[in-house]
């Protein structure tokens, strides 16, 4: 879901379209050659008459990001120090203690709920503590699994063995 737009190829892309319509290619056939809309065909062309071939120049969409390619690394390393090393009791990040870490680090101010969708374009993921038990025997567990569940576990009935829900008079 969160694909990074390559604005470059897109203005390229922009800039191609202008000079084939300058060229007097058509709208349709233009938008047919680069594999775009023709509605964007049109509407390059219509900024094209107002600006020229320079106003189809470096557009973007959106809302810049709060934080640039740098801070986003500084981010990243301060997460890997773990919440301890910020302070906090437990070693769980969530959202919340993040957005405070950023808001402190770099004095931006992000939701929590927006702290997840940046945290996925950082290309990091929920991840919940393993929690396992020091006393842990993995080897009885296996063989519990291997062994004795089999035992235990509920089997199907033998074909032709009515089952209890038959609609059947017996």
């Amino acid at each position: 879901m969160n694909q990074k737009r390559d604005y470059e190829g897109m203005e390229q892309r922009r800039l191609k379209g202008a000079r084939l319509l300058a060229e007097g290619v058509s709208q349709a056939e233009v938008a047919r050659r680069l594999g775009v809309k023709r509605q964007s065909v049109h509407a390059w062309a219509r900024v094209m008459t107002a600006q020229g071939e320079q106003g189809l120049v470096s557009v973007t969409t959106g809302r810049k990001p709060r934080l640039n390619g740098v801070q986003l690394a500084q981010l990243a390393e301060r997460l890997q120090d773990g919440p301890q090393a910020h302070g906090y009791a437990t070693a769980l990040w969530t959202t919340e203690r993040i957005a405070k870490l950023i808001h402190r680090q770099f004095g931006v101010r992000y939701h929590r709920d927006h702290v997840g969708r940046l945290l996925g374009q950082m290309g990091w993921s929920c991840q919940r503590p393993t929690g396992r038990a020091r006393e842990r025997k993995d080897e009885e567990i296996a063989h519990w699994k291997r062994v004795k569940w089999p035992r235990i576990k509920k089997k199907p009935a033998p074909k032709g063995a009515p089952s209890s829900s038959s609609t059947r008079a017996a």
